[in-house]
């Protein structure tokens, strides 16, 4: 596994390279992202049971736990089959959901065919600056977070 981390200016950029058509990997992300999130990535009071993704413009993304409660933390702002998708980041640097929609980051995916059965993913989670500067001090926790989440998605791609 070689995933590629960088940040630049305020945004967190990272790629993996799956082995995978450019439909299967897209398809893997969003219909399949219950098996990307990692579940300790949860702000219910408990367990999550499954993480949905909604797949269109307007969708939304969240967690749902064992006893049906329900927790939105993204909004699908772009949906591009094959090529991209772009949600909301509705969470705060106190990993707590963030209230004026206005103040979120987002997250873009784009999906790059390098070949019939080889696809480069791109992730770009960018915004920092509209949470104010102590986003941009804990935009540095992501650094290590998206890695984590795509590793768990090349192993669901596989």
């Amino acid at each position: 596994m070689n995933t590629h981390t960088q940040v630049a200016d305020t945004a967190v950029r990272c790629a993996v390279v799956v082995e995978a058509p450019i439909e299967h990997a897209f398809r893997v992300f969003t219909e399949d992202f219950d098996r990307v999130k990692p579940r300790e990535h949860n702000m219910l009071e408990v367990e999550i049971a499954e993480t949905v993704f909604e797949p269109r413009v307007g969708g939304r993304v969240y967690d749902r736990g064992v006893d049906g409660s329900e927790c939105q933390w993204a909004r699908v702002l772009a949906f591009e089959p094959p090529n991209r998708v772009v949600i909301s980041w509705d969470i705060s640097p106190q990993w707590q959901l963030v209230s004026d929609l206005e103040h979120t980051s987002e997250v873009e995916v784009r999906f790059i065919a390098e070949s019939a059965q080889r696809t480069r993913v791109e992730l770009e989670h960018r915004g920092w600056e509209a949470l104010g500067g102590r986003a941009v001090r804990t935009r540095e926790s992501y650094v290590e977070g998206w890695p984590t989440v795509l590793d768990r998605y090349v192993a669901a791609a596989a």
